[in-house]
């Protein structure tokens, strides 16, 4: 997605096997992203349809491969089966049809689906409804086989599997994994997580933090949390990202393909590899470039050159900050643009509340003002009182980025004028700080505990589904400490998340009910 379609790179290759996946063909309407995240905030006709469907779609997929899914083995393949066709010995039935203990097999299999689909153990009730209700008149293997989609049916429509609190009385073992594994996974929980809540391995502190610990290591952790950067790099704005062709030629969409593995490539190996420190995220000086990239910013590799990791102008740059992607993102087509800079700064890394503007107003065009830079442009147009109670923070906060042009290039001039990138910041405590440039912009915010206590409410946010508020007044202050006494870990704090939330969640749910 937002990329050009290429072979895919070896880096997304493995020599692992994975287990098979269905991927369902029905389209559901898109969860509400009000909040900046996406959430199931509503129950929808067409959700509710959509839902249906599924139950439907998947019903037909697991009644294809029955025998083998309850571990009944033939020998035939798939086609022979769903035609009740013997390949081996030509007769009309296979031998797996006429086993005598078929029925018990496809029970169990079915007791096993619902259990994963509810995310616990069946009580006695739920086991006579959605099981053993629909074997009662199964005589032959058609109707074994009606009664296993009957049964695929009812527990996909279910409110235990369609809602996650759902029908739960006490939080207990079995509810607290579910928490953990929706939390970092956006799935249901693992072999390893069930066992542990069926032996009661998830009372203590000490024990859900090892489980956390463990599911760290999962791709769909590092996926999870991929998404989350990317929400909180606003990411998800930059549709067909292009450039004026005559100012900056070869600006094309490989190349913004390239920037974004980039940027991709970055955030895992501050993430993943070595101390896990946010702070790199604001402060490194390298990044990751191939040939193409090289070529267009004037970086010393071959042409052919696959991805590495190179230091990119280490007194200019910082992080994220100066990323060409984002530098490109958050600017014009022809022009860079402060403003957007600045948006992105004081929301997404200061944690700042900006109210939308009352009005909608067009940027001042370069050509109506040859003679004035992108920065006198800015501050000609939100000189009035009522803009600066925005911009005053804003436009600052934007200026330090000036030096990179729109495609996020450096420079030293515009209009053959020095670029003045000077910026201020007036911080909670009534303290203004002075910075000149990028890098004093990032030595700031990478120190700044405004930005620490902002990027851990939001990575809460993100993980959780949940604002940490609701989890009491003391559960913030007490991450952000832990944040800091960590040496600012990206890894540690998600344990630490992960750890708060799934202890504290059952009084959390029960207020809310």
């Amino acid at each position: 997605p937002h990329q050009a379609i290429e072979i895919i790179p070896t880096r997304h290759l493995s020599p692992r096997d994975v287990p098979r996946l269905l991927v369902v063909e029905t389209a559901f309407p898109p969860d509400d992203r009000s909040l900046g995240y996406e959430r199931g905030t509503s129950v929808s006709q067409a959700w509710a349809q959509a839902t249906t469907m599924v139950a439907i779609e998947v019903a037909g997929k697991i009644a294809a491969r029955l025998d083998e899914l309850a571990g009944i083995r033939d020998g035939r393949s798939d086609r022979d089966r769903r035609s009740g066709r013997d390949r081996r010995s030509g007769g009309e039935r296979s031998e797996a049809t006429d086993q005598p203990d078929r029925n018990e097999r496809l029970r169990s299999f079915c007791r096993q689906f619902a259990e994963r689909a509810f995310r616990r153990p069946l009580l006695d009730d739920e086991q006579r409804l959605f099981v053993a209700e629909q074997f009662e008149d199964a005589a032959g293997a058609a109707d074994a086989e009606t009664a296993v989609k009957r049964v695929v049916l009812r527990v996909l429509k279910s409110p235990r599997f369609l809602y996650r609190e759902a029908g739960l009385g006490e939080f207990d073992a079995h509810a607290r994994a579910a928490w953990m594994s929706y939390a970092l996974w956006d799935s249901l929980p693992d072999a390893p997580l069930r066992e542990a809540a069926a032996a009661g391995a998830l009372a203590t502190r000490e024990q859900v933090a090892a489980q956390a610990e463990r599911m760290l290591a999962d791709p769909r952790t590092k996926a999870k949390l991929r998404e989350f950067l990317h929400q909180w790099l606003n990411l998800d704005r930059f549709h067909d990202l292009s450039k004026d062709g005559e100012l900056f030629p070869g600006f094309e969409e490989a190349l913004t393909t390239d920037l974004r593995t980039s940027l991709d490539l970055f955030l895992d190996d501050v993430i993943w590899n070595g101390p896990s420190d946010f702070r790199q995220l604001l402060l490194s000086d390298s990044l990751y470039a191939n040939g193409r990239l090289a070529k267009f910013y004037d970086l010393d590799l071959p042409d052919d050159a696959a991805f590495q990791k190179v230091s990119f102008e280490p007194d200019r740059r910082a992080g994220v900050l100066t990323h060409p992607y984002l530098l490109s993102g958050f600017a014009y087509h022809s022009t860079s643009s402060p403003i957007h800079r600045g948006v992105f700064v004081s929301r997404s890394v200061l944690g700042r509340f900006l109210k939308p503007p009352p009005e909608a107003v067009t940027p001042l065009a370069p050509d109506l003002h040859p003679d004035l830079t992108t920065r006198d442009r800015v501050e000609l147009q939100t000189k009035d009182t009522s803009c600066q109670r925005c911009h005053g923070l804003i436009n600052p906060l934007g200026f330090p980025l000036e030096h990179f042009d729109a495609a996020g290039r450096y420079r030293n001039e515009e209009q053959d004028r020095p670029i003045d990138a000077r910026g201020t910041y007036l911080n909670r405590a009534g303290e203004r700080i002075e910075f000149n440039a990028a890098r004093e912009l990032a030595t700031f915010l990478a120190a700044s505990e405004e930005v620490h206590g902002a990027f851990v409410e939001q990575l809460f946010h993100g993980m959780m589904r949940q604002p940490v508020r609701a989890f009491g007044p003391d559960v913030l202050p007490r991450l952000e400490r832990s944040f800091a006494g960590n040496e600012f870990s990206v890894q540690r704090l998600l344990v630490e998340m992960v750890t708060e939330s799934a202890l504290a969640a059952g009084d959390v749910l029960a207020a809310a009910r």
